[in-house]
């Protein structure tokens, strides 16, 4: 059983739409979009690279209709629509060289992924591997506290820029945020990091009204303190960003996608691909069982994994951690989850349960920026089985 620490500081980072690895995310997804839009049963992993003033599209795509989607507009909207729309930040919706090379899903993987083929009847896992779910009451959405921060701080600094409130911020930036947690509980923030693309702006103004942004966020968590530090573009300068300061690429920011360092991950990065891939689809499943499990009081903090093998409709296994603070013992609720009479892992299953198909009223292009936890809008979010727990507890 894991122990909760009685004092310690957890810091974890999120990065904005602008950063070169989170343009990558959102091009590849909205890719994603436009095939599940054409066709449901698409087949997609889709992989995008940037770099100065260039865009590379790589990967496998399955879809009827496929001819008729033209991803290089849907590429130059997305890169538009973030920020990069002046030739002078050297990576400009208009003047960009796009590279396509996708092409169609292998035969030997899609054997055994579709329904009725391979050796079970059922639609199979889309890969072997191991995928985590993560919920805690630290939060209004059931996020530990220093991820959540982190991106509320980035999602206000976007719309900001956006709306030109601080006209000379640039679409590249990251956050950073460290909490003292006493007895598991987040107790005061002790730092804030920003550094934020800007024009070649005083840095006094930057910090200035950075900090001033910060403690507009934050204040409502009653967690800042008169110790709170602040570090904003500590290097002193960040003009050059986004592609042309570095080169970004598909699914390198799996630790920022999800609980920012708390709990464990299966390693599967989440953007670019179809439901049928389950590190991305058993992920959000897991979240989805586990925050029904919070929610339900039935623990401050759970966390599931779940294995697949390849081709194969079961799970291989299913854990159960509440790191100590569950009101039942956790092979309980592992012995509920495994029945699959109110959470079905199986592919079809799950897949069908959240409509990862067909979304409606969210994109997967929403879920490449800010986290795919803890906003209310997808479907894994939702708090709709806290009852069922209770009763398989006999509450």
């Amino acid at each position: 059983m894991s122990k909760i620490r009685v004092d310690h500081v957890f810091t974890s980072e999120s990065v904005s739409e602008g950063h070169p690895d989170k343009v990558c995310d959102q091009i590849s997804d909205a890719i994603l979009d436009a095939c599940l839009a054409k066709d449901s049963k698409s087949r997609v992993a889709c992989e995008t690279l940037v770099t100065t003033n260039l865009v590379v599209n790589a990967g496998e795509i399955t879809c009827g209709g496929w001819d008729d989607i033209g991803p290089e507009a849907i590429v130059r909207k997305v890169v538009r629509d973030i920020g990069y729309d002046r030739e002078e930040l050297e990576f400009c919706a208009d003047t960009f060289e796009y590279i396509c090379r996708l092409h169609g899903q292998s035969p030997d993987i899609s054997q055994g992924v579709t329904e009725g083929e391979g050796l079970f009847a059922e639609q199979g896992a889309g890969d072997q591997g191991m995928m985590f779910g993560y919920a805690s009451n630290a939060t209004e959405e059931l996020m530990p506290a220093p991820i959540a921060f982190s991106h509320r701080l980035l999602d206000e600094l976007q719309k900001i820029r956006k709306a030109g409130k601080i006209p000379y911020l640039r679409p590249d930036s990251k956050s950073q945020v460290s909490i003292r947690h006493i007895d598991g509980k987040p107790k005061s923030i002790e730092t804030v990091v920003i550094s934020h693309q800007t024009d070649d702006v005083p840095l006094e103004q930057i910090r200035e009204d950075l900090i001033k942004v910060c403690k507009e966020v934050l204040a409502p968590t009653g967690l800042l303190t008169e110790r709170t530090e602040y570090f904003i573009n500590p290097t002193g300068k960040f003009v050059i960003g986004g592609p042309h300061g570095d080169a970004g690429v598909t699914g390198r920011k799996i630790i920022v996608d999800t609980y920012g360092g708390v709990g464990s991950h299966g390693g599967g990065a989440f953007s670019g691909k179809d439901p049928s891939k389950v590190d991305r689809s058993a992920a959000y499943y897991s979240r989805y069982a586990a925050k029904n499990i919070v929610a339900a009081g039935l623990a401050d903090k759970c966390e599931i994994q779940v294995a697949y093998a390849i081709g194969v409709p079961k799970p291989l296994s299913i854990n159960v951690d509440t790191y100590g603070t569950g009101i039942m013992d956790d092979h309980l609720i592992e012995e509920v989850l495994r029945s699959g009479d109110i959470f079905d892992f199986r592919p079809r299953a799950l897949i069908a349960d959240l409509g990862l198909l067909t979304p409606s009223g969210w994109s997967y292009q929403e879920t490449a920026a800010y986290g795919h936890f803890g906003r209310p809008q997808f479907p894994w979010e939702k708090t709709d089985k806290v009852d069922a727990p209770r009763v398989a507890d006999g509450k």
